[in-house]
Formats: C-alpha cells, structure tokens, sequence
C-alpha cells in the first residue's frame, strides 16, 4: 500500500504530504536502529577474532591489529576482510568501522550508550571515536564524560577543542606526540586519476609556511618571465604554465605515459589518467611539460606470454597491470603499480603465464598466502574469491 492511500475512517482523504512524512519518519527510526546495530555487530566481530590469540610466529601471516586506543581490544587481521566483503566496502573502511565501533564501546561508555538509544547519529560518534583513538584512557574518559550527553547537537570543531582540553590537562605526552606527528605531515599530491573534463588535473600540497612563500615567489617570477612570450594569458595561466617548467633548464623531462589506440579511432586512451583524449592532445601535453617522448612496443592483452621461471617477465608485469588497474581484491582501489604481481594457482604448480598472474597489494598478497582465502580467475579481468567461512565474493 503506498503512503498515498492510508487514510482514516471517516476523516476524508489522507493528505499525501502528511503521509510521506510519516513514512520518513519510519524509514529514520529504522536506519538509526540499523547503523547502531551495524556497530554492535562490529564489536561482536571483534570478539570473536580477538588478536591475541594469533600465531605470531608465521612470518608475514596473521597479525595481532591493534584498530582502536589503549586498553581496547585487538583483532585477528585476515578477519577483517570476510566482513568488509559482507558490507560491500574495503578492507580499510572495514578495518576503521571495527576500529570506531571498539573505541566506542570500549573507550567512550557514555556515548555508546547514547548511540544505541538512537539519541545520537553514528556518523557524529564515529568522528569523536576517532579524534580519541590517540588519548589515554583517563583522557578518552573526560571526552566522553563532557561530549556524550552533548553529541547530538555540538560541532565537530567543539570535539576538537575538547580533545585538546584532555590532552594539555590529562594527556601531555599525547598533545607532544600530536606535534611531533604534525611536523611529518608535508606531502605534495598530482591527482592524475581525477581528470576534470577539460582534460586539467588538480595539484594540492600541505608544506610549512616558509617554503610556501619560497615557492610563490618563485612562481610569481616565472611567471613574469613568460609575459613576454604568453601575453595573451592571464597570470594564473601563466603561473600554472610556470609550475610546469620548473626545473626543466639544463635538464630533459621524461614523462611516461600508458597511452592505447585503436585502428581508425583518433581518440587516445591514457592510463595514468584515466582519459580519453586525442592524438593532438596528447602531443600538447608532452610539448607544454618540454618532455621527451619514447614509443615503446605495444603489448598485446589477449597473448599468453610465458616463462619458465618464477620471477614474471617485464612484459608479463606491465600486461597484468594493464589488464587490472588495481589489486584484484573486491574493493580494494591500491594502484596495481605498486602491488605484487601473485600467482593465482601457486608455483611451481601454477605456471608464470599471463592467465595465471594477478596484481595483489601487499596486506591481500598476504591474507591470501598465509591464510585460507582463495580465488580463481574468471575472465581477463573479472575473479571470483572465497572466504575461509566459504562466502563468494565477486571482483
């Protein structure tokens, strides 16, 4: 029956926003009771598998996990991944929702409480559970003591504050850590797999402030160099020109890219970025960042390449990674570049030939070596994988 035809007796047609409201009413006390009790089944899990109990003496095989702050339980690692299949999710989201879920029940007593009522949202705990994970008990303790019964209405930026309350007062040798760990946090990231559509690639860094004013200026300058050659462009275009140029005089750039035709197509597939562009594209790219540009061979995906020996061959290596963009692991997004290339029926029973090699990163590569996990592979780019509890999982 729909929300539209619930009516009562004698009172005249329902109003059908009325109802709609009724029914988002329901739907939300079943989704609080759900994503609560998702939580409580995170914990059990935990229970089950404690990591205390793991045979340490395996090398590279299971693990004693420690997924949330002092005191709290551990867990089994290669448990993780049977539920975070069941969810759907990662083995790293599945590992921070046990880790959240423990530090709520085990840490923050108040709020768990106040979850499992439905007075507060998952989400909201989740993000206290995690700015504690790092305090002792005694401070994890005073966060509870002064947030729980304020969760569902206080910021996230009053958290913080309360965090850091715990830490100068409670928890000094945290608060030093929090800063020593802080200084290691410069990076510079490329979002090569995060094409916009016009073909642009976004560039983000975290650097301390000093280097940021010696970068600017340097920019800046170039910038005004490239006045006299680009005057039609803006500064900010002639700014990101000049990124590009940075540390091209005296020296040749080369810049390797996984590019793939196809006969009487103009269009251009490149691998680092995910894009579809065409061959004039593409030779704008490479002129822009002054890059020298090397052919190499094109490696046929549907060959069978072959050897003898254990160690895959260079060409072996670059067909899977292009066969598989990722680790092969359902849901797992690591860049195949970075993983292992596993053998799918172990050697020396399986062959080192193209069918029976599939990029893992290392935690998967390891979980299915030391543990019994297995998968078999069902097409060129499609596998299935079983669990120890005889699940299937699809990638």
């Amino acid at each position: 029956m729909t929300a539209a035809a619930i009516a009562t007796p004698g009172a005249g047609p329902a109003d059908p926003a009325k109802e709609l409201l009724r029914e988002l009413d329901d739907n939300l006390a079943l989704l609080l009771y759900a994503e609560a009790r998702q939580l409580e089944i995170a914990v059990e899990w935990v229970r089950l598998h404690p990591g205390d109990e793991v045979d340490i003496s395996v090398p590279y095989g299971d693990r004693d996990l420690p997924i949330a702050g002092d005191g709290a339980p551990t867990i089994a690692e290669f448990a993780i991944a049977d539920f975070a299949l069941t969810l759907g999710i990662s083995t790293d989201a599945a590992r921070a929702l046990l880790g959240d879920a423990v530090e709520i029940h085990h840490r923050l007593p108040e709020l768990w409480e106040r979850l499992v009522r439905g007075d507060v949202r998952v989400w909201k705990a989740r993000k206290v559970a995690q700015s504690t994970r790092a305090l002792s008990m005694e401070a994890a303790a005073y966060v509870d003591h002064h947030v729980a019964r304020v969760a569902h209405r206080c910021s996230l930026a009053q958290v913080e504050r309360t965090v850091e309350r715990a830490k100068a007062e409670l928890d000094p040798e945290a608060l030093e850590a929090d800063r020593q760990r802080h200084a290691d946090d410069d990076y510079v990231r490329v979002h090569t797999d995060d094409l916009t559509t016009t073909g642009k690639v976004h560039i983000d860094a975290l650097v301390d402030a000093p280097v940021a004013l010696a970068f600017d200026q340097v920019v800046n300058a170039k910038a005004h160099e490239l006045f006299a050659t680009h005057p039609d462009l803006s500064l900010d275009q002639r700014r990101a020109l000049a990124l590009g140029q940075l540390g091209k005089e005296g020296s040749t750039t080369e810049i390797v890219l996984y590019a793939h035709t196809r006969p009487d197509n103009a269009l251009v597939e490149v691998d680092n970025t995910r894009s579809v562009i065409t061959t004039e594209e593409l030779v704008e790219w490479c002129s822009l960042a002054g890059a020298a540009l090397t052919v190499k061979p094109v490696i046929d995906l549907n060959a069978e390449l072959v050897t003898h020996r254990y160690t895959p061959t260079g060409a072996q290596q670059e067909q899977a990674i292009l066969l598989n963009p990722t680790c092969v692991f359902p849901h797992c997004t690591r860049p195949s570049r970075g993983c292992d290339l596993d053998h799918i029926v172990e050697w020396p029973l399986g062959p080192t030939i193209g069918s029976n090699l599939a990029p893992l990163c290392r935690g998967h590569h390891r979980l299915k070596t030391h543990s019994d996990w297995t998968y078999t592979r069902t097409g060129p780019t499609s596998f299935v994988w079983t669990s120890p509890t005889g699940r299937r999982h699809l990638s």
